[in-house]
């Protein structure tokens, strides 16, 4: 299949509770869809270091620090509530957020369209803020409005890619991923166990 050459369309967006083990491993439960995306915007964290020496740029280094950024959707899921950001539920069923709930992380599945195949991604080690508490009155037109959380990824360590292993923070199918795999992968999250060769 021809590699794609323009992308669009935000479709698909899932998230997998993770349990991140001592050694920065993950596992992950069954992805669970996130419907109503609107636009996702994350950005590169870290630096780029230069050393100079010999009247040029002797060195150049890079800090990946992961993401960061915001998932715009047309409402925060109650299941993302409970799962992710600690809400409680009362005897009532009322969804309470309790302020000592610990973060929990996740990973972060979704997909832009292309000319030629959808690109389905993943984002290993996310943890997200409460969405903000707003809204408008109703005029002459009903216009729906967002929520927005913001989301912080980190990378998730493989013992098994490389020879020491490797922390890793996205992966993301293109025109050779393995059909099975691209066929499933909001079933499970893909996490990958060697490196091709």
């Amino acid at each position: 299949m021809a590699e794609n050459k323009i992308k669009y369309g935000l479709k698909n967006v899932y998230y997998a509770k993770a349990t991140i083990a001592t050694n920065g491993s993950a596992t992950y439960s069954t992805p669970v869809a996130i419907p109503g995306a609107v636009n996702l915007s994350l950005e590169p964290q870290g630096e780029t270091t230069k050393f100079y020496a010999d009247n040029i740029v002797y060195w150049t280094g890079v800090n990946n620090q992961g993401y960061e950024g915001d998932l715009e959707i047309a409402r925060v899921p109650d299941s993302f509530k409970t799962d992710i950001l600690g809400y409680i539920v009362s005897e009532k069923n009322v969804l309470v957020e309790d302020v000592n709930a610990p973060a929990v992380h996740f990973a972060l599945l979704f997909q832009f369209e292309g000319d030629e195949k959808a690109t389905r991604h993943i984002i290993y080690n996310c943890t997200a803020t409460r969405p903000s508490a707003a809204g408008s009155t109703k005029n002459e037109n009903i216009e729906p409005q967002t929520e927005t959380i913001t989301i912080s990824a980190t990378s998730i360590y493989v013992s098994t890619l490389g020879t020491g292993g490797a922390d890793i923070v996205k992966g993301e199918s293109y025109s050779s991923t393995d059909a099975t795999t691209y066929n499933t992968w909001y079933s499970t999250a893909y996490v990958p166990a060697t490196i091709h060769t």
